[in-house]
């Protein structure tokens, strides 16, 4: 076990509800009986800053609509604002539909916490998520009345800090592609060229992308890396210009992104055979990592199915930071597979759940 480590967690959402997976070792793993059931979880944090964690979780309900719940002692009580934690002022006239994306601020703002939603929208919490205020700038933003919906709806799926930059944040939307803000919010620029939009008019616009995801690396402070609607691509000045990093993969259409949380240069993406073939290529599940920022791609597949058909979502798949780091990924049958070892062999730590739409990792530092 990693030094220091006391327990991994891998909380699990679904269209039905919340799992959450532990392990001392990331061999056995014990699964939790179903948390907020019958309620679609379609973002997850771990926050691990303060002292204590604390899982936030974006949940959506046919009855009672989108909310923001947390708990501090990993699902033993859940707690919501009276009033709810999230929704749009009364001036606007819109009602938020799904929470696409919970990301915790830097260390250095320990209270700060960052959503994206449905409708295209950021947010942005003061108080550990309690409560979240809509950023007026992007939602007002002229280019406003040309975004539009991808397949899964109209959404601000991916939030990106910088960790030396508090004031740079870098969105992605679907569609409308990648925005960003170097005065923390108070205005916004699109930052797309070199991304393709090959099924518009223009295949290379100034926005209107669909970018799937988007990943930052660790130790390269202008580097991002983003999963496109049929494109893999790096930036290495801060969003300015992309380019493709494509060769070497057996697809460029996928949805996850995932970067190491030390190593730079690393990151991991699950390709999908094509836009109107969202499965694996060949039907055989596979990782691909890259150790050198996109140059060169290795395919891992140990211990993953052959002869599978089904999507990993955007969110469906996330790191820990370990040593050596665990990658985790779920599928839309409602299986999850870990990895302790960086991508290079799996293990099945729960199956026949409702279709995964959102998994978040984390190792937590003993408490006694």
């Amino acid at each position: 076990m990693t030094q220091g480590i006391g327990q991994f967690i891998v909380a699990i959402g679904t269209k039905k509800g919340l799992w959450l997976a532990t392990s001392r070792d990331r061999r056995d793993w014990t699964l939790s009986a179903p948390h907020l059931l019958m309620t679609e979880i379609p973002s997850i944090a771990i926050d691990t800053r303060r002292n204590r964690t604390r899982i936030m979780v974006g949940i959506r309900s046919e009855h009672w609509g989108p909310t923001v719940v947390h708990t501090d002692d990993l699902g033993a009580t859940w707690d919501e604002p009276e009033r709810g934690a999230i929704g749009f002022p009364t001036d606007i006239g819109a009602a938020v539909e799904r929470i696409w994306q919970i990301q915790p601020g830097s260390a250095a703002q320990p209270g700060v916490v960052w959503a994206g939603c449905e409708p295209i929208s950021v947010w942005r919490s003061t108080d550990s998520g309690e409560h979240f205020e809509l950023n007026r700038a992007l939602w007002d933003h002229p280019h406003r009345k040309d975004w539009g919906a991808g397949y899964g709806g109209a959404a601000a799926h991916s939030i990106q800090i910088s960790p030396t930059d508090e004031r740079t944040v870098h969105v992605a939307m679907s569609t409308g592609g990648v925005y960003r803000t170097t005065d923390g919010g108070s205005s916004w620029q699109p930052r797309n060229t070199g991304i393709s939009a090959y099924f518009m008019p223009d295949p290379n616009p100034e926005f209107g992308q669909c970018v799937h995801k988007i990943a930052r690396d660790p130790m390269h402070e202008n580097r991002l890396y983003a999963q496109n609607h049929h494109g893999v691509y790096r930036t290495d000045d801060n969003g300015d210009t992309w380019k493709s990093i494509a060769d070497g993969l057996p697809s460029d259409f996928g949805f996850v992104m995932l970067a190491h949380p030390r190593d730079g240069g690393t990151v991991w993406v699950i390709p999908l055979k094509a836009d109107a073939e969202r499965i694996p290529p060949d039907g055989n599940l596979a990782v691909h990592r890259t150790s050198d920022a996109g140059q060169t791609w290795t395919r891992f597949d140990s211990g993953l199915p052959r002869g599978c058909f089904n999507a990993v979502l955007r969110d469906a798949a996330a790191v820990d930071t370990a040593d050596p780091v665990g990658l985790y990924f779920g599928t839309r049958d409602g299986t999850v597979y870990a990895s302790a070892d960086g991508g290079e062999t799996f293990s099945t730590i729960a199956e026949h759940l409702p279709d995964v739409l959102c998994v978040r990792a984390a190792a937590l530092r003993p408490t006694g």
